[in-house]
């Protein structure tokens, strides 16, 4: 079983939200952290800008990166999100299993 955390940032907290319900209601992602208040400076077309945006970082499976990041872009407002796939190398062991326990397909469909 190999993890790994989706560093996603959002215009706003309320899209955040958005974005990681959908991604934990779909089981794209065992759990979304919201980190409110975070300013980015950043280069866009040719200017340097600056924003205030909202981090998401949901933990999921290796094997759904794929899925979330499309499921993101489909959800999200900006032309070009920042959507990263970050590696796991190590953690506590009932943690991660809790990760892919919740990433698993549901007997449930409304689980």
């Amino acid at each position: 079983m190999a993890v790994v955390l989706a560093y996603v940032t959002t215009e706003s907290v309320e899209q955040a939200e958005r974005i990681g319900r959908a991604l934990v209601a779909e089981r794209l992602a065992a759990c979304a952290n919201i980190l409110p208040g975070m300013r980015s400076i950043y280069r866009w077309k040719g200017t340097v800008e600056t924003a205030e945006e909202t981090v998401l970082i949901a933990k999921t499976r290796d094997t759904l990166a794929e899925a979330l990041t499309a499921r993101v872009r489909e959800l999200h407002s900006y032309e070009v999100p920042c959507i990263v796939i970050l590696p796991i190398t190590g953690g506590l062991p009932d943690f991660l299993r809790w990760i892919d326990d919740e990433t698993a397909p549901s007997d449930n469909p409304t689980a």
